[in-house]
């Protein structure tokens, strides 16, 4: 049976949708009607096998309560690990919630203090510190790599919580079997509970294979994976998320909160639904969606390459977001900037949004042509700056 054929090449507009990426983008870049290469979701229609499941449940025509505490959701959410991942997942361990951050912020509740530390690695996807600020937590960055000052930051009586993400977002650096053994075990000596941010888990690139916490998590050492379909079948507008927790007094108390303190227990049906539906039928469908990112990364890398060479760019080991440093062109974010929104109309994530400046995320989730288009702007506005210098 042949292999079904997928089309990512045509256009979608999403103009007039309401589209955080596309009709909000003045709200973050001061300019309406730029080309977005911004938040991370896809210019693309998710799985047509998902379209269609929720096409069905619609022609119910019933949207009354529900519950996530069910075989098919569960059941889909277990073999899909065990699939796509080779983990096994007890379906007791799986909780709902509306967001991956919304169980964050619920788990950094449980598990830590006000003023107390939260671990994350830099460069840092721009909701984490918000989210630990707003907790009255105080966020502990480590520079990827720099194994010493994490042990060091482990260590300090007062933190708590190592808040992973994985594979890390801005950079799309796909954590080791190693890494991630090194890491349990400096959490487990130092008694650090870890938060594992997986949304992007299902984008990693080949070679490169994601493996869950769950794989190296240490013996009494509490952990959590937050994810969702959400990243990876483009589907974020439905809500819904799900998590596994390694321990049940942590998921009694965290379902208590869901349902008697928040009121969010009954879950949105459309989502149960997308997410069922991506698990079970979605997988080709993944998997022709990774094939074409991975040539609109290469894009990027040789037209970088021949305009930059001092580049040396290289495309991430998972997901779609093109994270670049361009402190080589020796060019200020703010003119780089200034270039690319007032001369080329387009607008690229600027590293200082992650705290780091220097670079740039530029989201590669979308039609080739428009992966042309972004690619060549900001060549263009690197080149115009470095000619006013």
């Amino acid at each position: 049976m042949p292999a079904p054929s997928y089309n990512f090449d045509t256009p979608v507009d999403r103009h007039g949708t309401w589209c955080t990426q596309w009709d909000y983008v003045e709200d973050r870049f001061g300019v309406p009607d730029l080309l977005p290469f911004t938040i991370s979701d896809m210019d693309f229609e998710t799985a047509p096998e998902v379209l269609s499941a929720l096409r069905g449940r619609l022609d119910h025509g019933v949207l009354g309560y529900s519950r996530w505490r069910q075989d098919d959701f569960l059941s889909a959410v277990v073999d899909w690990y065990g699939t796509r991942h080779a983990a096994e997942v007890r379906p007791e361990s799986i909780v709902y919630g509306p967001s991956v951050i919304y169980q964050i912020s619920q788990l950094l509740r449980l598990w830590s203090r006000p003023g107390d530390g939260v671990v994350v690695h830099t460069p840092t996807y721009d909701a984490f510190p918000k989210t630990i600020a707003a907790h009255e937590r105080r966020l502990l960055g480590c520079g990827l790599g720099d194994w010493p000052e994490l042990e060091r930051l482990l260590a300090l009586p007062t933190t708590s919580i190592l808040l992973l993400c994985s594979p890390h977002n801005p950079t799309g650096h796909v954590w080791t079997a190693a890494e991630l053994d090194r890491m349990a075990e400096l959490c487990a000596r130092y008694g650090v509970a870890v938060i594992s941010d997986e949304i992007h888990s299902d984008l990693a690139h080949p070679p490169y294979v994601h493996r869950p916490w769950s794989l190296h998590s240490a013996e009494g050492n509490r952990w959590a994976i937050v994810t969702s379909a959400s990243k990876s079948f483009n589907i974020p507008a439905l809500t819904g998320s799900y998590g596994i927790f390694g321990d049940s007094a942590t998921r009694d108390a965290y379902l208590r909160r869901l349902k008697e303190a928040d009121g969010l227990s009954s879950p949105a049906v459309l989502s149960l639904v997308g997410h069922i539906a991506a698990y079970r039928q979605g997988a080709p469908w993944l998997d022709a969606l990774g094939t074409y990112l991975r040539g609109n990364l290469q894009l990027i890398a040789d037209r970088l390459t021949e305009a930059f060479p001092t580049l040396d760019w290289t495309p991430p080991q998972a997901g779609y977001l093109a994270w670049i440093d361009v402190r080589p062109l020796d060019v200020s974010d703010e003119a780089l900037q200034r270039e690319l929104i007032e001369t080329q109309k387009t607008a690229i994530m600027p590293g200082t949004s992650y705290g780091s400046p220097g670079h740039l995320r530029l989201n590669a989730g979308c039609p080739r042509t428009k992966t042309e288009q972004g690619i060549t702007a900001l060549i263009e506005a690197a080149r115009a700056v470095q000619r006013s210098l």
